[in-house]
């Protein structure tokens, strides 16, 4: 499995996704962050762009003012929908939580969710082979990067499973000033394939292999 690791500008469009994709033919899974497509005629588009070439696409939406998780399928079908978990600690997070594509279980996390993850993914019955985590916008404070990556650590440590997130390159937390923009790999061991902070360049990651391609 390759996955394409992008950490785009925000657009109404999908051009940069559409981009990647075109120019790199051999990825299987595209992630994207949290609220790149930014209506529901952006995921029409973006379930005919997976289908044209045959890529699945990891990302969120916005619908009603609130973020959507997204998984379509290679075949232009959304295979995973559904809303983004509310922060209280009380509440866990919001089914489903995997779908099986190309014989892999693959787990959501949806940006904040994965402060719930290590404790909710237990739920899952079945192996999850990867965890995707669209995140919106970059970290706030270097405390939050180190803990959201000490997070994913745990997750992949204790589910044996790879996490792999991104975020937006530009853009802050409710437009504080702040953004340190983060995308990562984690393998199934809980050890890093790679961090990236402040470093927006595009990546591919061979999971059999575990070898990252920077490709910008």
């Amino acid at each position: 499995m390759k996955i394409l690791i992008g950490q785009p500008i925000h657009e109404k469009q999908i051009e940069q996704i559409k981009n990647h994709i075109e120019a790199n033919n051999m990825i299987d899974l595209v992630l994207y962050p949290e609220g790149y497509l930014s209506n529901e005629k952006s995921v029409e588009e973006a379930c005919k762009l997976a289908k044209d070439y045959k890529v699945a696409i990891v990302s969120s939406y916005r619908k009603d003012n609130k973020d959507r998780a997204i998984i379509i399928s290679g075949e232009g079908n959304k295979i995973l929908e559904r809303p983004k978990t509310i922060p209280d600690e009380n509440i866990e997070l919001y089914d489903p939580l995997t779908v099986t594509y190309n014989n892999n279980t693959i787990g959501y996390i949806l940006c904040m969710e994965i402060l719930k993850a290590k404790r909710d993914l237990k739920r899952v019955e079945e192996k999850i082979d990867f965890v995707v985590h669209p995140i919106g916008v970059g970290m706030f404070s270097e405390e939050q990067f180190g803990q959201w990556v000490e997070e994913a650590k745990a997750i992949a440590k204790k589910y044996k499973t790879f996490v792999i997130g991104t975020s937006h390159a530009d853009g802050s937390y409710r437009s504080c000033g702040v953004s340190i923009p983060i995308s990562y790999c984690i393998d199934n061991n809980g050890d890093p394939i790679f961090i990236s902070k402040s470093d927006t360049r595009t990546r591919i990651v061979d999971l059999s292999s575990k070898k990252v391609e920077i490709i910008e």
